[in-house]
């Protein structure tokens, strides 16, 4: 989108500013062809920004969302599944802000879905015990294809494990060793390369490498 400009000629007041500010004899040496406008395109176009703006990045997100930190990433996460909505329950039953499945949960400790929709420090733990243990899983293929390129998108650490909350680490494994070639996509549309790219380059070094990660459930007792 562009705009236009209205004509405006600065130039001739600064021009008779100059002027008037010499003695009359000075003035008469003065040259002020040099101060023309004659010759001059005074009507520009510059770009709207606007639309680049706004598809750069989201304004409304809240500030710790840009940054590369563990926090950045499963807010960005959160931010694409859920809008960041501790509440939500989407048609296919997925659940609250990461939109985790049933079976998902039961794997990290967790099967009171109420309860876990109603504590939103539950859903933070399980979210950080299912990237723990898919790190576990994964851990050998991060090793082996970090920093390598896959369908013109650069592997690392965070995109994996933002696609095995996508896909699961089983698929991520078969996408990984296939160079790309066994795909995978949800109900939405939604593919393993579209995770690493949008959630590539975070630093999850903060998430543990544990087999059997599991939310410990004493601390939501009561």
């Amino acid at each position: 989108m562009r705009k236009k400009i209205a004509k405006f000629s600065i130039l001739p007041l600064a021009a008779g500013s100059i002027f008037f500010s010499f003695s009359t004899k000075d003035a008469a040496k003065l040259n002020l062809e040099k101060y023309s406008t004659n010759d001059l395109e005074l009507v520009y176009t510059v770009e709207d920004l606007k639309e680049e703006i706004e598809t750069g990045f989201n304004l409304s997100k809240p500030a710790h969302m840009l940054d590369k930190s563990y926090v950045g990433f499963k807010e960005a996460v959160a931010f694409k599944e859920s809008g960041g909505d501790y509440k939500s329950v989407n048609e296919f039953g997925y659940l609250g802000k990461y939109q985790f499945g049933k079976g998902t949960l039961k794997l990290v400790g967790v099967y009171d879905t109420i309860k876990f929709l109603n504590t939103p420090a539950l859903q933070e733990a399980a979210f950080y015990a299912n990237a723990s243990r898919n790190k576990w899983i994964l851990q050998r293929d991060i090793r082996r294809f970090e920093g390598k390129v896959i369908n013109g998108v650069k592997v690392t650490e965070s995109g994996i494990l933002a696609a095995a909350h996508l896909a699961g680490p089983g698929s991520v494994k078969k996408y990984l060793r296939s160079w790309g070639a066994q795909a995978f996509s949800d109900a939405f549309g939604t593919t393993i390369k579209n995770y690493m790219k949008r959630f590539g380059g975070y630093d999850v070094s903060f998430v543990a490498t544990e087999k059997n990660a599991r939310v410990d459930l004493e601390k939501f007792t009561g």
